[in-house]
């Protein structure tokens, strides 16, 4: 049986408005320093949140750190309604976007990296990183690091739907390399 986990979902979301940043680091729960980008961006962060939210001048906002898309949805949410609350934003309508979702799997058995590598258009250079690199067009796009101990790292999915597919795509490959 493979063991699966999401270990990191990234969405965002736009304001549609313009904010201040140096007002908003006047809360104890935004952190703004101009040392930390050139003062570009603030991140919010409270204590009923799994991750942070990244805010932008713009008012496009980046959540990341939490391990389900609702959870990130809620974070962006949670976020524009504690700026409403500050006034430091206006109310508006969030259309969240997940944008990656990293997930992680363990198929429990070594993998022979050397011989899939030979037989895939995976890269794979032991003495400058100890994993393959392989990248699955079908049936999603997603970039995957495979260890020869039969973990991998899953990254480019844009939503947590897509994640049994790529892992039974993932399965069919490596099946006869263990």
């Amino acid at each position: 049986m493979i063991k699966t986990a999401i270990v990191n979902v990234v969405a965002t979301a736009a304001l549609n408005q313009e904010l201040d940043l140096y007002e908003l680091g006047k809360t104890r729960q935004i952190l703004h320093d101009s040392e930390i980008y050139g003062g570009r961006v603030a991140y919010f962060k409270s204590s009923n949140m799994e991750g942070k939210v990244s805010i932008f001048p713009s008012g496009k906002m980046v959540s990341v750190g939490t391990t389900s898309e609702e959870k990130a949805f809620y974070e962006l949410e949670h976020t524009m309604k504690f700026l409403v609350e500050k006034r430091l934003a206006k109310p508006t309508l969030l259309q969240p976007k997940t944008q990656n979702v990293v997930v992680t799997a363990d198929f429990g058995e070594s993998i022979n990296l050397e011989e899939l590598a030979k037989d895939y258009k995976m890269i794979y250079e032991p003495e400058q990183f100890p994993s393959g690199i392989l990248k699955i067009e079908e049936p999603y796009k997603a970039t995957v690091l495979i260890f020869a101990s039969g973990k991998t790292v899953i990254t480019g999915l844009k939503s947590s739907k897509k994640i049994k597919p790529t892992i039974q795509k993932l399965e069919n490959i490596v099946k006869t390399y263990r």
